[in-house]
Order: structure tokens, then C-alpha cells, then sequence
């Protein structure tokens, strides 16, 4: 492997034309390089994406109440009905896996329609009444106070965490909003926090900072909700899959408001776990499509080397015929082209990965910190650069395997007789 006559004769032989080497070997620079390009942007729109949902339970399920699409057990078709706490209740006690299960109230909805008022300022905003374990399972990042408690559940403290959108419209610039008043519906909450949300991009992104978070029982008391859930959010345990219990939960709703069995439409539900899932998928056919798109182009130039390689072995007939005089193995003869073959596709294709890599550096340099663009550090882990140093072995391999075994079957005595 390290025999000095030998690598000698690999750069001598390569050397001997350097321009065809260079054009030649180009073939897999730009195969291994686009290669690599395409698993990092792959992997910079992953990237970008699970940012998104950082801080978000996804293995979670969000579920709403629909009218009934079945008459059953004396009750009409199309009737109405709401979730409520013994919902709440019976669901963590009947259904195990289950790490959070949070009821929310609300009022108004996306763009609002409730009115919220600071002295002379108001505005429409989305109000709801929560938990403090939605926290865990929504994107939320509290930039000043806190979030809601257990305490302000327990004594139905009348106290909001509002989004930065919010701020902006009711207060001034550089006021400290922490301690003061905003009023729901001529009702008053005491700001003790602030967030800000990562929304999925365009409008919803703003309008995911424009929230008033309260405590679920201050909420039910001051708007007269009762024991009544609007929304529910549940998130399983990491062991389970919130797909696979979200059948158990509907039975028990449909059992506690007489839904009928089979009456699919009556709740309404939103299986993150399972989007989340699909979108795995899509990173992994997009994946698969980058190693199959990079190799094809890398197999072109795969190509272009086994061809060069043919030529020097129809170049160097009479030097092969001597070494086979002189008692050289057909092993020996395949061997050397194998190598240079080899070591001409490693060299080529290394300088592909460095020079992908440099550019993946300045793409990071200039691409925002703070975006809602999905598409974050687009980069290659060592695994990928292993795969692609395994790919080049073979591909090299592949080249030099039919100018070898034309090498081998080169006869001593023909090859003396060439000039």
C-alpha cells in the first residue's frame, strides 16, 4: 500500500497527461459536489422545519366538539354539544400513556373578535383560558414575568400573559407592561408576562403573537363558561403514540354525550404526531432522492474515469507485457490499475466534499439567524461524509475493474511486439 515504486507509478501515470487527469476526474469533483449539496440542503430544510415546531409536544392531538352527523339513543342529527371538565377527568383516568391533558376556553379566534382595552387603546385579540401545561405542549418562549401557575388555577387569579403583538398595540414603546391592566370584555387581568410564539410563516405567524393567555378557571368564572371545555389538548407519553390512543378518547366522548359509536364526524381533531410523521417521511424521500440524483451524476463521471483508465492501459500494453515477463501475478497487473483507479476518484472526489463544504459555510454566513424562513444551517454530519467516502472506494473500484481485467489478459509475448 505504501510501496514507494508504486505510488511513484500512480503519479507518473497520471501526471503523464495532466489536463485529460484533470478533465477526466472533474467528472466525480462534480458528482461527489453536487451530492453533498443536495443532502445538506435537505437537511438545512429539516432543520428549518423542526425549529418550527421546537417547544412543541408532537406527539400531541388537539380535538374540538362538531355536530353530531348520526341520530342515536333518541338524540336528532346535527345537535350541538360541548366538552366539559368530567370529560377532562374520565379521559386521564381511563386512558393510560397520557402525559398532558389541558382544556382550553377561548374567545374570538384568528384576527379576533373580542375587545381588549388599555385606557385610551384597544384592539381585537385571540383570549383563552389555559392550563399551565400548554406551555409544554405550544412554542412558547416568555420574554419577560412568567406563564401562568398552579396557584393562579387554584385561586382563579384574574391575571393574563399577553404576546408581543399585543404589547405593541396597547402600550409604548419601552413601557414595562408587567403589573398593569388590560380589560376582556370590561373585565380586568393583570399582565404578569409576556411571550413571543414561533409561527408556521405569513400571517399566521403575526397573528400568533397577538394571544391573551389566563388561567382556564379565572377564564370559566369571569365569562360565565361553567363547567364547559371548548378545546382540548392532549400530548402521550414518550413510549406511546397519541395516534394509536386517540381512538380510546373518542370512545370515551361519545360515550359520555351519547354520540353514536361510529359517528366520526362528530369530533373534530388535529393528530400532530401524525403530520409530524409525514413530514419525517418527506425528509426521507428527499433524502433518498439526493443520494439517487448525486449518484447518477457521480456515476457519469465514474464513466469518464473507467475510460481514461482503458487508455492507459492500451498506453502502457508494453510496459504490462514486460512486468508480466519478468513474473509479474495477474493479481499484481489488476492490482495497480485497481489502485490508480481508486486513487484517482478518492482525490477527486474528496476535493468535492471540501469545496461543497466551504460553500455550505458561506451559505450559513449570510443566511438570517432569527427567520421564519424554514431552512436553518444547511450542513453534512460526519455519517454522510463516511457514506460518501464509501461511495467513492466503490465507484473507484468500479472504474479501474474493466481496464484491469483488460490489463490481465494482455499475453507477454503480444504486448513485446507492440510499439
Amino acid at each position: 500500500m505504501f510501496n514507494r515504486d508504486k505510488w511513484n507509478e500512480v503519479i507518473e501515470s497520471l501526471s503523464s497527461n495532466i489536463f485529460r487527469t484533470v478533465l477526466t476526474a472533474f467528472g466525480v469533483f462534480w458528482g461527489i459536489f453536487i451530492l453533498v449539496l443536495l443532502l445538506a440542503a435537505g437537511n438545512g430544510l429539516e432543520n428549518g422545519v423542526k425549529g418550527i415546531f421546537s417547544g412543541i409536544s408532537t406527539n400531541s392531538m388537539f380535538m374540538w366538539t362538531q355536530t353530531a352527523s348520526r341520530p342515536y339513543d333518541g338524540l336528532p342529527k346535527g345537535r350541538r354539544y360541548n366538552f366539559d371538565v368530567n370529560d377532562i377527568t374520565a379521559i386521564e383516568q381511563k386512558v393510560n400513556g397520557l402525559k398532558y391533558v389541558s382544556p382550553r376556553n377561548q374567545l374570538g379566534g384568528f384576527g379576533g373578535s373580542n375587545n381588549v382595552v388599555r385606557g385610551l387603546k384597544n384592539g381585537d385579540f385571540y383570549v383563552s383560558g389555559d392550563y399551565p401545561e400548554i406551555l409544554n405542549q405550544e412554542s412558547l418562549k416568555i420574554l419577560r414575568g412568567r406563564f401562568i401557575n398552579q396557584n393562579d388555577i387554584e385561586n382563579k387569579r384574574k391575571v393574563a400573559v399577553i404576546g408581543e403583538g399585543v404589547l405593541n398595540e396597547l402600550y409604548e414603546i419601552d413601557e414595562d407592561p408587567l403589573g398593569t391592566y388590560i380589560k376582556v370584555n370590561s373585565v380586568n387581568f393583570m399582565v404578569i408576562g409576556v411571550y413571543k410564539k414561533r409561527g408556521f410563516g405569513g400571517g399566521d405567524a403575526e397573528e400568533e403573537q397577538k394571544k391573551v393567555y389566563t388561567p382556564f378557571t379565572a377564564f370559566s368564572q369571569a365569562f360565565n363558561y361553567g363547567e364547559v371545555v371548548g378545546w382540548i389538548a392532549i400530548t402521550a407519553e414518550d413510549d406511546f403514540s397519541i395516534t394509536s390512543l386517540k381512538e380510546q378518547i373518542f370512545s370515551i366522548i361519545k360515550t359520555n354525550h351519547r354520540i353514536h359509536p361510529e359517528d366520526d364526524r362528530a369530533i373534530g381533531n388535529f393528530d400532530l404526531y401524525e403530520q409530524f410523521s409525514k413530514i419525517q417521511g418527506l425528509f426521507i424521500a428527499l433524502n433518498a432522492v439526493a443520494y439517487f440524483v448525486g449518484i447518477l451524476i457521480l456515476l457519469s463521471g465514474v464513466i469518464g474515469i473507467s475510460n481514461i483508465m482503458l487508455i492507459v492501459v492500451k498506453e502502457r500494453t508494453n510496459e504490462i507485457g514486460v512486468r508480466r515477463a519478468l513474473g509479474a501475478t495477474p493479481w499484481e497487473i489488476r492490482g495497480q490499475i485497481l489502485f490508480e483507479s481508486v486513487f484517482l476518484t478518492i482525490i477527486a472526489g474528496m476535493a468535492g466534499i471540501v469545496f461543497a463544504t466551504g460553500i455550505l459555510g458561506l451559505i450559513n454566513q449570510f443566511l438570517p439567524k432569527d427567520s421564519d424562513i424554514p431552512f436553518v444551517n444547511p450542513s453534512v454530519d460526519l455519517q454522510t461524509v463516511i457514506i460518501a467516502l464509501t461511495i467513492l472506494i466503490i465507484t473507484g473500484l468500479l472504474a479501474g475493474f474493466i481496464p484491469a481485467q483488460n490489463a490481465i489478459k494482455v499475453k507477454p509475448v503480444d504486448a513485446l511486439r507492440t510499439e
